[in-house]
């Protein structure tokens, strides 16, 4: 098995560790992409594999991270993406928040903080603030009244859902919100990927990222669910931008995504890295 990107001098693991990971979690990803929605929210697929993959794959990142000041500075990063949507009578949720570090930096802005996640495993023994309350989801539900929610966050979450959940996970984001209320989704974009540990050894994910999308096609998407409005958001220490994806910008994207798309692999991944717009998706819906 060779691989296809070095492995980066920060990673902690072995080639061994890692690429046992790869071969249990393209495994388990492979049950998820073959099952049916019955099996997925009848038989809580999602809780049952994340939790399998926590449980053989111990020195898995997600386990083993540990809290520094590299840590604090990407919570600060989001945080400033979506610190403008933040009072202190904020009512917020974050879906798929891992062990609840960027749900806790959020906590000490706001009056309440759901986390949503399908994994027990990953969410046992956590010490959280009295205003967090986690709650465990089946993957595609989200356990909250309708229209009870300021604003929801994920990020990583996205390309973890079968394509097949897609649509209704984002049906269920935009009841939840309160009229005019927000969701920020932050996302690797599918042509700097894949992004998830098959990234060392495949061309396209092969692991629990069962689907890393486009701009185009994730606009479609947060429409279909009934966004009213979708947004385009880049936010750098020096200015914030905030694109509406209307005609013709949403156009224009689509055909430079399509050519990109058809570049080799090597080219293609290089080229979207050091872009500012195909490096990574922020999207904001607004219901």
């Amino acid at each position: 098995m060779s691989l296809k990107i070095k492995i980066p001098l920060k990673e902690q693991r072995t080639l061994e560790q890692i690429t046992e990971h790869y071969l249990i979690e393209k495994q388990l990803a492979q049950k998820l992409l073959s099952s049916t929605i019955e099996q997925r929210q009848q038989e809580h697929l999602y809780t049952q594999l994340y939790d399998e993959l926590f449980q053989k794959v111990p020195h898995h990142s997600l386990l083993t991270r540990k809290v520094t000041e590299e840590n604090q500075s990407i919570w600060q990063n989001q945080l400033k993406i979506i610190t403008e949507f933040l009072t202190p009578q904020t009512v917020f949720l974050e879906v798929g928040p891992g062990r609840c570090d960027f749900s806790r930096e959020v906590s000490k802005l706001v009056q309440k903080v759901y986390a949503v996640d399908v994994s027990p495993e990953l969410t046992k023994d956590l010490q959280l603030p009295d205003n967090v309350e986690v709650i465990i989801s089946d993957g595609c539900t989200i356990p909250v009244p309708d229209q009870s929610i300021d604003l929801i966050y994920s990020n990583q979450l996205m390309e973890h859902l079968h394509p097949d959940d897609a649509i209704a996970q984002l049906e269920n984001i935009c009841k939840a919100l309160k009229p005019g209320g927000r969701y920020v989704c932050i996302t690797p974009h599918a042509l700097s990927g894949p992004h998830d540990i098959s990234k060392y050894f495949d061309e396209v994910a092969t692991g629990f990222h069962l689907k890393e999308y486009k701009i185009s096609e994730l606009a479609k998407l947060f429409r279909a669910a009934g966004f009213s409005k979708v947004f385009l958001r880049k936010v750098s220490s020096k200015l914030t931008l905030q694109i509406p994806l209307i005609f013709p910008v949403q156009w224009m994207i689509e055909i430079a995504e399509s050519l990109l798309g058809f570049l080799p692999y090597n080219q293609r991944r290089l080229i979207a890295e050091k872009s500012l717009i195909f490096r990574s998706i922020t999207l904001v819906g607004v219901r």
